[in-house]
């Protein structure tokens, strides 16, 4: 792999860390370090934990209330847009058994205590401000686009989305701004968080350093990107159960595909 320096004007107070340029070996190979870690530290049961109480708060959200029918699909992608917060608690298991320790899922709650904690909330803040304006675009582009629709059923809230240019124009122009967010959020987000964790960078210092790694390996790292939204897909395909896996597996294969990247 050929290694990058980061420019040094925009990164100060640590070792700057070398890029590497990568290729889809190394994710590959990251993606089966990933399934190994999880094989020894499995926590899909504590994830299933998670997962059930917030899928019945969305379930019965879009039940009770039909104003939610047009954010439900930006809701339920747009967690992708929050993903590598949830997976703090992966990359701490796995910088552990990287160690060479044991850590147990209770242990990985330690980066709640961790020095970083003010840099892992910043990042943290700002992947959740995306994720706020996401949901106010798509509130505002239906409006503007589709304001006659009755979003009185989910019948007849898909039909006329399926069924009328209004609707064909919400999910042409929805795509397109949904993935302006998930390019920032991915770029932002990808290798941030771990970096914070391990070498203890800010917020702005570890971003942009993300940001660096994702325009030194481009195609790669959407190829990553479309790897993680289609496993994301299929895990939720059977009533979410295989999120309870797949999130785990990509929290740790993400910590590994950081230390393929940055040096």
């Amino acid at each position: 792999m050929r290694a990058l320096p980061l420019d040094a004007s925009r990164l100060t107070g640590h070792r700057l860390p070398v890029i590497r340029r990568i290729t889809t070996a190394d994710l590959t190979l990251s993606l089966a370090r990933g399934l190994d870690d999880f094989r020894r530290r499995p926590t899909h049961l504590v994830f299933l934990a998670a997962i059930y109480p917030l899928a019945g708060i969305a379930i019965a959200l879009a039940a009770t209330n039909a104003n939610a029918f047009p954010i439900l699909f930006p809701l339920v992608a747009g967690f992708a847009l929050i993903g590598p917060v949830a997976a703090l608690g992966f990359y701490e298991i796995s910088r552990r058994e990287e160690r060479g320790e044991h850590p147990t899922w209770r242990e990985a709650f330690g980066v709640l205590r961790s020095p970083a904690r003010g840099a892992i909330a910043r990042v943290a803040l700002t992947l959740l401000a995306l994720f706020a304006l996401w949901l106010l675009s798509a509130r505002g582009l239906f409006a503007l686009l589709v304001p006659d629709i009755e979003a009185g059923s989910y019948p007849a809230f898909l039909e006329a989305l399926m069924a009328t240019p209004a609707g064909w124009a919400l999910l042409a122009v929805g795509h397109l701004v949904g993935f302006l967010f998930a390019a920032v959020a991915f770029s932002i987000g990808a290798l941030s968080l771990p970096l914070v964790l391990d070498r203890g960078f800010g917020a702005g210092e570890a971003m942009a350093a993300s940001v660096a790694a994702v325009r030194a390996n481009p195609l790669v790292m959407a190829v990553w990107a479309t790897i993680v939204a289609g496993l994301v897909i299929l895990g939720s395909l059977p009533l979410l159960v295989g999120l309870a896996v797949v999130l785990p597996v990509l929290g740790h294969a993400t910590w590994h595909l950081y230390r393929r990247v940055m040096a």
